[in-house]
């Protein structure tokens, strides 16, 4: 097994965190990322062994436009100080990858800066895609190009010029030997050209043992990105949408089919590729923000630790912090913390104690990491499955009900079972253990021998004492009768159509909205038959309306 298999993530972004200056003034370095070292400590103490930080290198605003690749953005401080950084991560047993933002660059990027004095006659006029001559913009450079995302703000590099790929895996190289860096978080990666990704995946195989490349990749068939040729992993949006619109809509199935989907493209397997999981991140609204009732953190997070893939929080989130997009800006998304204001957080804060607990059960837990899921028993607001590895289970139960509930499974071996989060013992019974789970709440069950008698109880306490049945507040006995193959969605969808020209994504149908996916998957490349499938299947209408807005 490689480290990433078993890793839990950490994700800061620095230039909010620190709260650095918006724009950046290209004025004598400013040391701020220096004030991220405690954060280490931190992290450490939640039981992350992992961190993935960016982006870093010298650009005009947000980070995404780079303009110096090989240079420390001078907001954050300098290059020696990204030395030191990694430095004390290793030192406290922590990987660090960084941002790769190779799909676009800024304005002050040293070869567009050539491109505008010397325009036809550039070296560098292959080295960006589609630029027209004949063509202007908003800036009045006297020419156009492609961007991403309809921004001219951010350049698209022509990753099949052989110039450019040489020089980006330079860079990398670089990254590695001055930085020591564990891998990388490739930005955009389901619009990074393939050709591409196959040579920073030589590169990686190159550099370093175990360097690890993970893609941000929203929906489709990740095999696509994720195999021997191109990336280790990629960002898991269909888990991230599936648990919060699963609590939402109190409706477990989408997160079962889910990772039934993902394990049928032969991912988050034993031994095989496993998907980056997280609950929210920069680009997204927090997720205790998004949950209707705040209380389904709690299961919601254990489902984030126990389900196969790679858990990851991002920073603030372990200490319950909101954020939502306002006016277009992800400003609130990306705050910035003063780490001294949550020193009592592991002792005082709920949030951050179970963040923590299920950090250190995912690491002395291998069945957690490298244990195969089966599938227990479900139901619209119950869950159980079992992650078992050598012949030892580890059983998950979850309850986005407001009722204590029941869930009986298999006893198999007859052994006695303790929650790791409560404390709590169930004892098999005529062949089955009968797990009481509190209301919006769920549980680790270890077995006997691996549980700490002297780990501290984080769960409410109702969780602290057996739960008794209480008459009319059981969930409905049809309810847990529910058949376990299928989701059960909000609404019936008949087939895809093709979207009225002009009409707001927000105003159409699901019908609509799979056509138009599907229109946009076409322009990029051939839609495939599970591709296809992926589009019909999803009728839950806020996913697609993420999903058709997400097309660079």
């Amino acid at each position: 097994m490689a480290w990433y298999d078993s890793a839990v993530f950490y994700h800061i972004y620095p230039l909010g965190l620190t709260g650095a200056p918006k724009t950046n003034d290209y004025s004598e370095p400013a040391h701020r990322l220096n004030a991220l070292l405690p954060w280490v400590g931190h992290l450490k103490s939640i039981g992350c062994n992992a961190l993935y930080i960016g982006p870093l290198f010298q650009s005009g605003s947000h980070g995404y436009d780079t303009t110096d690749y090989l240079k420390l953005d001078s907001r954050l401080g300098t290059n020696d100080d990204l030395k030191a950084f990694t430095a004390e991560c290793h030192r406290q047993g922590v990987r660090v990858i960084l941002d790769g933002v190779f799909n676009h660059v800024g304005r002050d990027f040293f070869a567009f800066q050539d491109l505008k004095r010397n325009r036809e006659n550039s070296p560098y006029r292959d080295w960006f895609c589609n630029v027209n001559f004949w063509g202007n913009n908003e800036y009045d450079d006297g020419f156009s190009y492609d961007n991403w995302g309809g921004y001219n703000l951010l350049v698209k590099l022509n990753q099949r010029n052989g110039e450019v790929q040489d020089y980006l895996c330079t860079v990398v190289r670089t990254w590695v030997r001055e930085f020591d860096i564990d891998g990388l978080r490739l930005d955009a990666a389901d619009v990074l050209d393939f050709g591409f990704m196959q040579a920073l995946r030589r590169v990686a195989d190159e550099v370093k043992p175990e360097f690890w490349l993970m893609g941000e990749v929203i929906h489709g068939e990740y095999t696509r990105w994720v195999n021997a040729a191109m990336l280790h992993s990629v960002t898991d949006y269909h888990l991230h949408k599936a648990l919060y619109s699963a609590h939402n809509d109190h409706n477990y199935f989408e997160v079962a089919h889910t990772v039934k989907r993902i394990r049928d493209m032969g991912l988050n397997r034993p031994g095989g590729p496993r998907l980056y999981s997280f609950a929210d991140n920069h680009d997204v609204e927090r997720i205790l923000t998004r949950l209707r009732e705040k209380a389904h953190w709690v299961p919601l997070h254990i489902l984030l630790y126990t389900l196969p893939g790679i858990p990851s929080v991002y920073y603030g989130s372990e200490f319950g912090v909101e954020g939502r997009k306002e006016r277009g800006s992800d400003d609130s998304l990306r705050p910035a913390l003063n780490l001294t204001d949550y020193q009592n957080a592991l002792r005082e804060n709920p949030y951050t104690r179970l963040i923590a607990a299920l950090g250190r059960l995912r690491q002395s837990v291998p069945a957690l990491w490298a244990g195969d899921y089966r599938e227990l028993q479900l139901t619209t607001r119950q869950y159980a499955f079992c992650r078992e590895l050598e012949g030892m289970r580890v059983f998950v139960t979850v309850n986005n009900d407001s009722n204590a509930a029941e869930l009986r499974v298999p006893a198999g071996d007859g052994s006695s079972y303790v929650g790791a989060l409560s404390g709590r013992r169930a004892e098999a019974a005529e062949g089955s253990f009968r797990f009481l789970v509190a209301g919006n709440s769920g549980e680790v069950w270890l077995p006997e021998g691996m549980y700490d008698p002297a780990a501290e109880p984080v769960l409410p306490e109702i969780l602290q004492a057996p739960i008794q049945d209480r008459a009319g507040q059981d969930t409905p006995k049809e309810e847990r009768k529910a058949p376990a193959s299928e989701p059960v969605p909000k609404a019936e969808a008949a087939g895809p159509v093709a979207p009225p020209a002009g009409k707001p994504y927000e105003e159409m149908t699901v019908e609509e909205l799979q056509g138009a996916i599907l229109e946009k998957m076409a322009k990029n490349g051939p839609v495939t038959d599970r591709m296809r499938r992926d589009v019909t299947d999803n009728v839950w209408r806020d996913s697609l309306l993420n999903w058709v807005k997400s097309f660079r």
